[in-house]
């Protein structure tokens, strides 16, 4: 019997909220687990970031092609499957080589994800209700992830690699049930094939139209500078900020708790201040204005080099968890509307591989600067890296006040 397909919008959200429960089942203690079980130094910590970030860099946009030329659907399931194999191998091992090559695993699913989930949805439910579904979405993660944070705490008393392997093998069943239940209704194959070509040709020639579009648009090469500056600032961060609570501020006691369920705590209250911003943005933000969108994505991006640096030379706990939630609050704010920003410029027959292109600058980004944050934080501190992945944010606040300066201009679409 036929699996019985489920409306777009739903399976999304669904889709959305689940992914990023089984993922923040795997990530609250991911660090934790580097630090305490796997004992990774600073350098170490960063290179994870860095082989993760390495394989979405290699992979992103021919994956994002792929999904163009033959299904956004296929690309999807092929992506949760991949990840969840990855988050699986991550939690087996405390090898530091088996760490990365989870790291590459995963790193390919995620760029069978990017790129074609958003260009999927906007495929399916049309240009007018897409920003919409993005907000939606991202409320739908963040929702997602205040259970998977609930969840992961009773688990980590099984040992910190617990709720990564429960993580994994969640995300391989969220894999099967989006192969069963996701519609493909506004993706044609035929809309991006060239009759008789090879698959490497019809890939080819997306890339080549991607390509051809984002050097004749005003605001995509701009969209994608940000982004590569983004992924710099935000790895020393991502890799360096448990070590910082760990080994500079220290976690207080928790009436009688284990410190580290303080983690727990941290992401959660993040989860919630994300959720009422998102909310706050979809009623009052006008997603069609590109110098709405672009006005407070430079306003977050400043406050955000801000609470970087005050993040770094915290001394106290109370200020650096104040700055961990400022943070978590911009960054899942921003992501959205990063999202919306670049769908305002984008001609639909190539969405999934521009929308790949923007992962992939943010994973040029990381993997640049990654290593020399790491090295930093080796050679002279946790702290002084993390200072510097906020300093890396500045010159984006050029680029921002560039753009606003110009009027936007449609593309036409790509031949």
């Amino acid at each position: 019997m036929p699996a019985r397909r489920l409306p777009a919008y739903p399976v999304y959200l669904l889709a959305n909220g689940l992914a990023w429960l089984f993922f923040t089942m795997a990530a609250t203690y991911s660090g934790a687990f580097q630090v305490d079980d796997a004992h990774l130094g600073p350098l170490q910590l960063v290179l994870v970031g860095t082989a993760l970030e390495g394989s979405a860099l290699m992979f992103q946009v021919p994956t994002g092609a792929l999904a163009d030329v033959f299904s956004r659907r296929l690309s999807v399931v092929i992506g949760h499957a991949l990840t969840g194999a990855g988050f699986v191998l991550w939690g087996a091992s405390t090898q530091f080589e088996l760490i990365l090559l989870a790291q590459v695993v995963w790193g390919l699913g995620y760029t069978f994800v990017s790129g074609a989930e958003e260009a999927w949805i906007a495929g399916e439910i049309g240009e007018a209700r897409a920003a919409d579904a993005f907000l939606r979405g991202s409320q739908a993660r963040l929702i997602g992830g205040i259970g998977g944070i609930l969840l992961s705490a009773p688990l980590v008393h099984f040992g910190l690699a617990a709720p990564i392997l429960a993580g994994g093998v969640l995300t391989l069943a969220l894999a099967a049930f989006l192969a069963l239940t996701m519609p493909e209704d506004g993706f044609s194959r035929r809309s991006g094939r060239i009759d008789g070509a090879s698959t490497v040709d019809q890939v080819t020639t997306t890339l080549r139209r991607s390509v051809r579009a984002v050097r004749r648009s005003a605001i995509i090469p701009t969209i994608l500078f940000i982004a590569a500056i983004f992924g710099a600032a935000s790895e020393g961060y991502d890799r360096l900020g448990v070590a910082h609570f760990l080994l500079d501020t220290g976690l207080p006691p928790l009436f009688g708790f284990d410190r580290r369920i303080w983690f727990s705590v941290l992401t959660l209250g993040a989860m919630l201040l994300g959720l009422a911003a998102a909310e706050i943005v979809r009623r009052r933000l006008d997603s069609g204005s590109h110098r709405a969108v672009a006005g407070l994505l430079a306003t977050f991006n400043l406050g955000l080099c801000l609470a970087f640096v005050t993040f770094a030379l915290s001394g106290s706990f109370a200020l650096a968890a104040g700055m961990f939630w400022t943070i978590a609050l911009l960054r899942r704010t921003s992501d959205p509307l990063k999202t919306i920003w670049l769908n305002q410029n984008l001609e639909p027959s190539i969405r999934a591989t521009v929308f790949s292109m923007a992962g992939q600058a943010d994973a040029f980004g990381q993997v640049l600067g990654g290593p020399i944050i790491g090295i930093i934080a080796a050679a002279v501190s946790v702290r002084a890296g993390i200072t510097v992945a906020g300093l890396f944010l500045a010159p984006a606040m050029l680029l921002y006040a560039r753009t606003l300066r110009r009027p936007l201009e449609v593309p036409s679409p790509a031949q």
